[in-house]
Parts: C-alpha cells; sequence; structure tokens
C-alpha cells in the first residue's frame, strides 16, 4: 500500500508557470482526501502559492499536503498555516560562483543571442536557476525551444566541467537549475520520508523529467516507484488510477 504520492510541478501538474486546470485541482482534492501528497519543483514558493494553493480547496485536507520548492531544498508544512521546515540557502561566495559559471555558459553557449522575455537568471535562495527565453516567456516559445532537451544539455556539460562541485539539473520547458551538491528532489524523497516517518518503499513519484540529468531523475534515484508523464493530461490519468486503487 502507497500512503504519499509526490508530484513534479511544471509539466507534470500544469504547465510550465500556469495554474492548476480546474479538473486537476479536483483531482488533487481527492487524492489528498485519500493519502498523503508531496510537491517537489524548481520554482520557488511564491510560484507554488499561484499555481497550486490558490487553486486547492483550503480546509483540513491541507494538513495532507508538503510542498517543496526549488527541487527539495526547501520544505512547508501546513497547520493553521503554512510553515517553513528548512531552506538549504546558498553562501554568498557559492551564490557568486555559480552565477559566474551560468554567465560562462550563457555565452558560450549562444544563449545570450535568443530574444528574451525578463530576466535570464534568478536567484531562488537555496537554487539559482537559468531559464534560457527568460522568467516571462511566453509559453508557446517555450514549448518549441527544447523539446528534446539538447540545447539544454549542452549547457549542462559545460556548467558539470565548470562547476563540478554543484547539482546541475534539467526541468521545466527552458531552465537548468543549480543547488548544492547533494541537494537535489532525492535529498527531498529523504526529508519526506524522515518528516512524514513515511518509507521510500510507500512512496510513488509522479513526473516529466525522470531521464539521466532531468531534474526529477534523482527522485527514482533515491528508490521511489517512479511514474514518466508527458503532459498534465497523463498525470489526471495517473491519479484516477491511484484513487481507484487506494480509494
Amino acid at each position: 500500500m502507497k500512503r504519499l504520492i509526490v508530484f513534479d510541478l511544471d509539466g507534470t501538474l500544469a504547465e510550465s508557470k500556469s495554474s492548476l486546470d480546474a479538473e486537476m485541482a479536483t483531482r488533487l482534492g481527492d487524492l489528498m482526501s485519500i493519502v498523503k501528497v508531496a510537491v517537489i519543483s524548481g520554482g520557488n514558493w511564491p510560484q507554488f502559492e499561484t499555481q497550486v494553493l490558490a487553486n486547492l480547496p483550503h480546509d483540513q485536507r491541507l494538513k495532507n499536503l508538503s510542498l517543496l520548492p526549488t527541487c527539495g531544498t526547501k520544505f512547508y508544512r501546513y497547520d493553521t498555516d503554512w510553515r517553513l521546515l528548512y531552506s538549504e540557502d546558498f553562501s554568498a561566495t557559492e551564490r557568486e560562483q555559480v552565477i559566474s559559471a551560468l554567465k560562462q555558459a550563457i555565452g558560450t553557449s549562444h544563449v545570450r543571442e535568443l530574444q528574451t522575455w525578463g530576466a535570464q537568471i534568478e536567484d531562488r535562495g537555496s537554487q539559482i536557476t537559468l531559464s534560457a527565453l527568460g522568467q516571462d516567456a511566453p509559453l508557446e516559445e517555450k514549448k518549441k525551444w527544447d523539446p528534446d532537451f539538447s540545447k539544454r544539455t549542452k549547457i549542462k556539460q559545460l556548467l558539470d566541467r565548470c562547476i563540478p562541485e554543484f547539482s546541475v539539473r534539467l526541468g521545466g520547458t527552458t531552465s537548468v537549475d543549480i543547488t548544492k551538491p547533494g541537494i537535489d528532489k532525492a535529498y527531498g524523497i529523504r526529508k519526506l520520508r524522515d518528516t512524514l516517518e513515511i518509507a521510500i518503499s510507500e512512496m510513488i513519484f509522479v513526473g516529466d523529467a525522470l531521464f539521466p540529468g532531468g531534474n526529477d531523475y534523482p527522485a527514482k534515484e533515491a528508490g521511489a516507484l517512479s511514474i514518466q508523464v508527458r503532459d498534465p493530461n497523463e498525470t489526471k490519468r495517473v491519479i484516477e488510477a491511484v484513487i481507484a486503487c487506494i480509494g
């Protein structure tokens, strides 16, 4: 019997930086009624508030929900309000080192020459993210830029050589996420195990980037039963199947 269902956000529960649609919100609410749920994503806390929480029912079911922004480098639990349990932030020196490496990778890979919407580099405290087309790029532009991850794989290879002491993962539609070494979705899975006292063997992880190098892959490496999905519509069908089995 599985006791915890863990989801990625962008590309899994919702389109990139978009809110849960009405059907997904209903499905998640139903799931939270019968089992514990967690969301681990590269997005920061404000993104979780607008994409997820603003669209879920505000009732006792929230006590069954754990939220882990920035690839599990932060952890929020709900009691009467949302409370931050930890945040694995970069030091000033680490932050400078990562941003310098990103700027170098942007120049070498010609990402600087792209049309952009907003800043390409975002410091999320515990994670620094490159969004190749900018933080505010239109969804349709993002979808067609790197659908097979090949462009970002080249950027990751540059970063792996330049800052091998950090964790570099691909996520979303145009993003490269950088965290402290060993602080990734596997770390988040283990934190869920320790905080909720649920064995990893009792978890299911659902994500769209479960390939080596993808930012969901560490969750699979941690030992969670993992289900690869192509998009939120496929995730809805997974949730329906889980509810049918558990409920």
